[in-house]
């Protein structure tokens, strides 16, 4: 895999994340707007374009490839969640934005980024195991995310309610009338959030992928030309965030920028030096390498805000890893299997 093509295809993306911060600055995008185009890209494109890659009429990896994938993607799960707690006493984060690295080494773009990054830089067969990445990552962040933003948030309520000044956050000082709420989301309902989008349409992708069933031309067009839009809408959605922070406050943190060397170029790496040990298959390694090279997920900051927590931490690690990505992503695809 020639590094050019990797190293064209992060400057698209950059472009498009460009005409993003521009058309929101020109108001032709609002923040509400970006909200709504979100919504299309989870529950709409994003699903199409997964659901599309089971209709190609290319060769089809087996049902033992897949197990071999799903085994593998756990495992690398289990190492990045490792990760997550070590990093944090490595860089000497403040005790308080532990859970914000961890969030930010486990969850991964694998959504946004990751899908029309690997269907441009593999092609459109790896995108059945950019579907079970997909469903493993559904299934962590609605338990083992949920699970770690729950004790952060009770943390954080109790260091606001024992000072009436409230706690230096990295910087930033919180005052306890914005004290975040003990949020604790019931079990029924963390299981009901189980079943979502990107669930769905992974589980959809991988029935179709196996059991091989026709589908009408216009109905697979409609999906093709839906999945087509992934790409410039999710890059529109980042251009709005990233036109939403002025550049010191995405640019001035030295342990983010150590966090990103690690966590985007040494990890990546790792795991692919690691599962190269024990899984001969190139396209199930390869998308492996780029749905852990992706910078950090979106979704972590949603959850944290819908608990009241302080997210700035999170928001500035999400956007630097998201600029620095044109770099990273590069080095780490260098050990992409040829």
């Amino acid at each position: 895999m020639s590094i050019t093509i990797v190293l064209q295809q992060m400057v698209i993306i950059f472009i498009l994340i460009g005409i993003g911060m521009i058309l929101y600055r020109r108001k032709i995008i609002s923040e509400e707007g970006s909200k709504q185009i979100s919504g299309l890209i989870i529950n709409v494109t994003n699903p199409a374009l997964l659901i599309c890659s089971a209709l190609d009429d290319g060769p089809k990896a087996s049902l033992r490839e897949l197990g071999i994938a799903l085994i593998a993607y756990a495992a690398v799960f289990a190492v990045l969640i490792a990760v997550g707690f070590l990093l944090p006493y490595v860089l000497r984060a403040p005790k308080n934005l532990h859970y914000a690295y961890q969030m930010l080494t486990v969850f991964g773009n694998v959504g946004f980024i990751g899908i029309p990054l690997a269907s441009a830089v593999i092609g459109s067969e790896s995108l059945i195991f950019v579907s079970i990445f997909n469903l493993l990552f559904n299934l962590l962040i609605y338990t083992f995310g949920i699970s770690l933003l729950q004790r952060a948030a009770a943390g954080q309520a109790h260091d606001s309610a024992s000072s009436s000044a409230g706690q230096a956050k990295d910087g930033a000082v919180l005052s306890a009338e914005h004290a975040p709420k003990e949020a604790v989301l019931p079990a029924p309902n963390r299981l009901q959030k189980l079943v979502n989008a990107g669930t769905i349409s992974a589980a959809v992708t991988i029935i179709f992928y196996l059991g091989n069933f026709p589908v009408p031309v216009i109905l697979s067009s409609a999906l093709s030309y839906t999945g087509r839009a992934t790409t410039l809408l999710s890059m529109l959605v980042l251009g709005v965030s990233v036109a939403q922070m002025a550049p010191k406050d995405i640019f001035s943190h030295p342990k983010l920028y150590a966090f990103t060397l690690l966590r985007q170029i040494l990890v990546p790496i790792g795991c692919m030096l690691l599962m190269r040990g024990v899984v001969d298959n190139k396209l199930i390694l390869n998308t492996m390498l780029l749905m852990v090279a992706v910078p950090a997920a979106n979704m972590p900051l949603m959850l944290a805000k819908q608990m009241d927590m302080e997210t700035e931490a999170i928001s500035q690690g999400i956007i630097l890893t998201t600029v620095l990505s044109l770099v990273t992503v590069p080095l780490a695809c260098l050990f992409l299997v040829p």
